[in-house]
């Protein structure tokens, strides 16, 4: 069950751009940082609910959920975009009233919030295990190494982690080149990721590439050269032809000459 507490009374939240909830107040600043701080609202504990119920086949611990959450109910609107949170001693799981949920982040390392994503990670990778047939078994320190590090992405860009999509991420997770159906997916080609990072273009603008002489391919020149060299032995035929022509009219003239040696020459004429 979710722990109570007697300073965290209720907490003030505001829709964030990314239409999610972020704290913005609480009744115990001092063990409270609210910088970054989320909080899962209704909805997205319903859809966190129907995640975790595959995993109760494989070690899923409801009282390990329970305790590493607040709950909280709307207690009244507190400006735009605002809403005071009352602090209940109710199932998250169980209650059938909409219901905020504030992670147990006080100790983020050793806390029972730490001990839930922990938890989640290990069942999910026996799941995972369980329904692919892996060459070498997942471990829990590849999917968490690998969640860290598209995190560690965020924390660069100066981007707080909503505690939502921090489970998510171990609720969802995937291996490279599988899919949600067990089956593997088609791994991309060479050719593929190359034309992946090139810029979209649409029909004008790769008409105008078409007709760009100067992004030609190196086979098209070949064939210009191929072209070149056909002619060239055009020309070399035309030029042999000529030259078996004034051989045969040089030939010819010798012919002539032959014949008149053939006629029979006049006697010299002797002296007077």
């Amino acid at each position: 069950m979710a722990k109570a507490s007697t300073t965290l009374d209720w907490c003030i939240v505001r829709l964030g751009e990314d239409h999610n909830w972020w704290v913005n107040e609480v009744s115990d600043p001092v063990r409270w940082d609210v910088d970054g701080l989320s909080i899962i609202d209704p909805r997205q504990v319903a859809h966190l609910i129907e995640l975790i119920e595959p995993l109760r086949d494989y070690g899923f611990d409801q009282d390990v959920f329970e305790s590493a959450f607040f709950s909280f109910r709307i207690e009244k609107e507190a400006g735009p975009g605002k809403v005071r949170l009352k602090r209940v001693k109710e199932s998250l799981i169980d209650s059938e009233e909409k219901l905020f949920a504030l992670a147990d982040v006080l100790d983020d390392e050793n806390g029972p919030y730490a001990d839930l994503l922990d938890h989640l990670t290990r069942c999910r990778v026996k799941m995972l295990n369980d329904i692919f047939k892996f060459e070498s078994k997942l471990t829990v320190d590849e999917v968490e190494d690998e969640i860290r590090e598209d995190q560690n992405t965020h924390f660069i860009e100066g981007k707080a982690i909503h505690t939502f999509d921090e489970l998510t991420a171990i609720l969802d997770y995937m291996p490279a080149g599988y899919d949600a159906d067990g089956e593997e997916t088609e791994k991309p080609s060479a050719e593929d990721e190359d034309d992946a990072d090139l810029p979209e273009l649409d029909e004008a603008e790769e008409e105008k590439l078409k007709n760009d002489d100067s992004l030609k391919w190196d086979d098209e020149d070949g064939d210009g050269d191929k072209e070149g060299k056909e002619g060239d032995k055009d020309k070399d035929k035309d030029a042999d032809e000529d030259d078996d022509g004034e051989k045969k009219e040089k030939d010819d003239g010798d012919g002539d000459e032959d014949a008149d040696d053939d006629k029979p020459k006049k006697k010299a004429r002797g002296k007077r």
